[in-house]
């Protein structure tokens, strides 16, 4: 790990920024809205924009580096990033704020794709899965150190879009700096919808369910507590929560993973986070019970995305791994689309705490799913199963690919293990047949 950050360490200080100012914008949007009297189901469609445009760019990014390079590419998108955050302040209504989200959402999906790229040329096949989880935890902690920057001005003025603006321009520096530009990362065409739907429905439904839950958590936290009444500090340590369950429950939730049946762990996970949204909307949001809750069902969100990934795998021959994950990012990013603009409907018509029985809702879905399946299917033995590799919801296809090579390779290594001790059992049952069979001559 220390050899990752002595190579990589300006590329991920560069990253750190870049999620400061992106985690930053969320909540601060979110905030501000309400200051402005937007109402909770006009801020979803703002909101929602954000994972439109990050669908779009993820298919459109590699096509655009190919044919103008990554350090162009990111130069490029990061300054309409930058602008953007600027404008948001200086241009306060829904439909300007909504078409700048999926600019921002373009434009990061973009920025994603060449970073990762950078990142993934700087490691070797030995420290990648490490790199991996460095940046992993790098950009955790820039969308919960955003939530600590929050409370440092006043969300109702230019400051706090000021700072994420300049914060985003500062990233270019270390960044622009210090890579050389970087081959150009080919990812596989998705898998059709329909082959990945047979090969594990639970892997295909599953996240369509989770992005709908999944973006709603990660968009509407703010809105949320803006609409319950938090102050500012709270409605910080509320979405800070939501990011740290996340980062703490990967990896138990990944080593669990290795060792008992996958669909048991989902069933698990999602009940889990189903009942701590459940009890949240039970107690309409009083208490600390609001919190607790935000611990456990980003705790659940965020490691299911890696788990229903390792889950299709299971059914799946190492080559058409990267298809498939190509083919699940394209069902959660379709199901993030529409996440946030139900919970905000839902909010509108019910309330702030109908926020909490919409999570609710999809994690039950996907609990009685996962269920449901278990008795359509016998399990796959536990020793038979592919490698769990963590990655992030946000993640590009570069990254995603990244963590299936990693699989791919640990199932490989399993493999020639596997057939080295078989050979090896040959070999010694051979010499002591000869050796018995000498014994016998001599006798």
């Amino acid at each position: 790990m220390l050899s990752i950050l002595s190579n990589a360490w300006a590329l991920l200080l560069g990253m750190l920024l870049l999620m400061l100012g992106n985690g930053l914008q969320g909540t601060l949007l979110g905030v501000r809205g309400a200051i402005e009297g937007f109402d909770p189901a006009g801020l979803s469609w703002v909101m929602s924009a954000y994972f439109l445009g990050l669908l779009i760019g993820s298919r459109s990014a590699p096509r655009l580096i190919k044919r103008v390079g990554h350090v162009r590419v990111f130069a490029a998108l990061a300054s309409i990033i930058s602008a953007a955050f600027i404008l948001y302040a200086a241009a306060p209504d829904l439909v300007a704020w909504a078409v700048m989200r999926l600019i921002v959402g373009f434009c990061f999906a973009g920025v994603y794709v060449v970073t990762e790229s950078w990142l993934n040329d700087t490691a070797t096949n030995e420290t990648r899965g490490q790199a991996l989880s460095v940046y992993m935890m790098v950009s955790m902690a820039g969308l919960v150190l955003a939530q600590v920057v929050l409370t440092l001005a006043d969300p109702g003025g230019f400051t706090l879009f000021i700072v994420i603006s300049v914060v985003v321009s500062l990233s270019f520096a270390p960044i622009l700096l210090s890579v050389s530009p970087a081959p150009v990362y080919e990812t596989a065409s998705p898998m059709t919808l329909r082959r990945l739907y047979r090969a594990s429905p639970l892997g295909a439904v599953g996240q369509l369910l989770l992005g709908a839950g999944a973006s709603a958590v990660f968009a509407m936290s703010a809105v949320y507590g803006s609409q319950q009444g938090l102050s500012v500090e709270e409605i910080s340590l509320f979405v800070a929560l939501v990011y740290i369950g996340g980062f703490v429950f990967q990896a138990p939730i990944g080593w669990l993973s290795d060792r008992m049946d996958r669909r048991l762990l989902i069933i698990a996970s999602s009940g889990l986070g189903a009942a701590a949204a459940a009890a949240a909307f039970v107690a309409q949001g009083e208490g600390m019970l609001v919190f607790a809750a935000a611990l456990l069902i980003g705790g659940t969100f965020n490691p299911l995305y890696s788990l229903l990934i390792a889950h299709a795998n299971d059914f799946l021959p190492p080559e058409d791994m990267a298809a498939a994950s190509g083919g699940m990012l394209f069902l959660n990013g379709l199901g993030s689309v529409g996440g946030p603009v139900i919970a905000g409907a839902l909010m509108q018509a019910f309330g702030a705490p109908a926020f909490f029985a919409y999570l609710a809702a999809t994690l039950t879905a996907l609990c009685s799913y996962a269920l449901w399946r278990s008795t359509r299917r016998a399990s796959v033995a536990v020793e038979d199963q592919a490698a769990y590799a963590a990655v992030m919801p946000s993640a590009s296809p570069v990254a995603v690919e990244v963590a299936q090579e990693v699989a791919i390779e640990q199932i490989l290594a399993a493999e020639e293990e596997e057939a080295a001790e078989e050979e090896a059992a040959e070999e010694a049952a051979a010499e002591g047949a000869g050796a018995a069979k000498g014994s016998g001559a001599a006798q």
